[in-house]
C-alpha cells in the first residue's frame, strides 16, 4: 500500500528467526537441588535437633541463644540434638553406601543435606588426605588416620600396595568406595583413587619450631607474608623440605592453612617439615632476630643480589611474600635486608612458590661449598 514504507515504528531488520537449542547441553542447569531442608534437619542452624555430631560452630550458636533467652526469660529457640535421625539410613559407616540385604536397596549414611548443597565444615573437623605420595608420605609419618578409601577399579602399584599394608598394620579402616562416591567426597580433586581420612593438621608451637631450628648447625627457616593459595603454601613446605629448611610459618589469618590442597601439593612434605601458626609476623620475625636469625625477605625491587647474599651461611630466615602484592609494609621494614632474584627476561616477578625454590637453593648451594 502507498505510503507504507514510510509510517512510523516500521520495522528494520528482518524477524528473528526460530530459537536454537542447545542440544540437551543445558539440561543440568535446568536440575533442581532437591528439596530445601527444613531448620531442625541443617547442621550450620540453631535449631538443629540431628543425630549427627554437632559442629562447634552450631553448639555455639544455641549456647548463645540460651543465654539470650534467660536473659529476656523466655523460652530459647533451639533444636533438640539427637532427638531427629538425620540420616540417610543404618548399616552404614563414614557416609559410604552399603550394599543392601536381599530386595533391599543400598542405603547411604552420614547427614542428609539436599543435593547440590553443603555446608561449611567446621575447622576442627577430619580432613580428607588424597593422592598416593601424600597418603603414603602421611602414613609413614604416623599421622594419625581414621579411615582409608580405596577406589574400586585401582590400578595397583608398589605405593597403593605399601599404603593398604601400612594401613592394615596400623589398624586403620580400610573401605572400597565408588570412583564417583570418592570425587563427590574430595570436591573434585584429583585423588588417584586413595584418600586418607585424617584430624585437623596439628601445627608446631612457634617457640619449639625456632628453638629446634637453633640445635641445627645451620637454622634455615621460612616465613610466608600472606600467601593465600594452598598450593603455594604445600609448594614451599616441599621446596623447605628438599633445601633442608627446619621449618615454615605462616600468619593465622588471612593466609592459607593446611588442608587437603596443601598436604597434596606438598607430595607428603608437610608431615615430614614443622608448620606453625603465628599471630603476629612481625613480632615472631623479631623474635627470630632477637634469637640470632637474619630476617631476608624476597622483593623484585630488593636491595641486594641474591647470588651475593654472604648471609645464606649463616642461621636464616626466608621471607616470601604474598601472591599479588608481595611483602607487606611492616614485614618489609622488619627484615634485615630484601634480596632480588636476578632475571634476564622483562618478566617482572617470580611465582611465590617459586620465588622460595629458587632462594632456598640458592642458600642450599652456597651452604655445602662453605662446608
Amino acid at each position: 500500500m502507498a505510503g507504507n514504507s514510510q509510517r512510523r515504528g516500521r520495522r528494520l531488520t528482518p524477524k528473528a528467526g526460530a530459537p536454537k537449542g542447545t542440544g540437551g547441553k543445558g539440561r543440568d542447569a535446568l536440575a533442581g537441588r532437591g528439596r530445601t531442608l527444613p531448620a531442625d534437619e541443617r547442621p550450620w542452624h540453631k535449631a538443629y535437633s540431628g543425630t549427627e555430631q554437632l559442629p562447634q560452630r552450631t553448639a555455639w550458636k544455641q549456647e548463645k541463644e540460651r543465654r539470650s533467652a534467660a536473659e529476656e526469660g523466655r523460652a530459647p529457640k533451639i533444636g533438640q540434638p539427637g532427638s531427629k535421625d538425620t540420616t540417610w539410613g543404618k548399616g552404614s559407616r563414614a557416609g559410604v553406601p552399603v550394599k543392601g540385604g536381599k530386595g533391599k536397596p543400598a542405603t547411604r549414611g552420614g547427614p542428609r543435606v539436599a543435593p547440590g548443597r553443603r555446608s561449611n565444615p567446621p575447622k576442627d573437623s577430619p580432613e580428607l588426605l588424597v593422592g598416593r605420595n601424600p597418603v603414603l608420605e602421611a602414613l609413614r609419618a604416623q599421622v594419625p588416620a581414621t579411615a582409608l578409601y580405596l577406589a574400586q577399579g585401582i590400578d595397583v602399584d608398589d605405593r597403593v600396595n605399601e599404603i593398604v599394608r601400612t594401613a592394615a598394620d596400623r589398624g586403620i579402616a580400610l573401605l572400597e568406595v565408588s570412583r564417583a562416591e570418592l570425587d563427590r567426597m574430595t570436591g573434585g580433586v584429583l585423588h588417584q583413587g586413595v584418600g586418607l581420612q585424617v584430624p585437623p593438621f596439628a601445627y608446631e608451637p612457634f617457640e619449639d619450631l625456632m628453638a629446634a631450628a637453633l640445635e641445627q648447625a645451620c637454622p634455615l627457616l621460612v616465613a610466608l607474608d600472606g600467601v593465600t593459595d594452598p598450593r603455594n603454601l604445600g609448594a614451599v613446605i616441599r621446596s623447605a623440605a628438599a633445601f633442608g629448611a627446619q621449618g615454615v610459618f605462616v600468619p593465622e589469618r588471612r593466609a592459607a592453612g593446611i588442608t587437603a590442597t596443601a598436604w597434596r601439593t606438598s607430595a607428603g612434605a608437610a608431615a615430614r617439615v614443622p608448620v606453625a601458626q603465628v599471630t603476629n609476623l612481625t613480632r615472631s620475625l623479631k623474635a627470630c632476630k632477637d634469637a640470632g636469625f637474619v630476617v631476608v625477605g624476597l622483593d623484585a625491587d630488593g636491595e641486594t643480589d641474591l647470588y651475593d647474599l654472604e648471609a645464606a651461611v649463616g642461621p636464616l630466615v626466608v621471607v616470601v611474600g604474598s601472591e599479588g602484592r608481595g611483602l607487606s609494609r611492616l614485614v618489609g621494614e622488619t627484615c634485615d635486608l630484601t634480596v632480588r632474584i636476578p632475571m634476564v627476561s622483562d618478566v617482572e616477578s617470580l611465582n611465590a612458590s617459586v620465588a622460595a625454590a629458587v632462594t632456598l637453593a640458592e642458600v642450599a648451594r652456597r651452604r655445602a661449598v662453605e662446608i
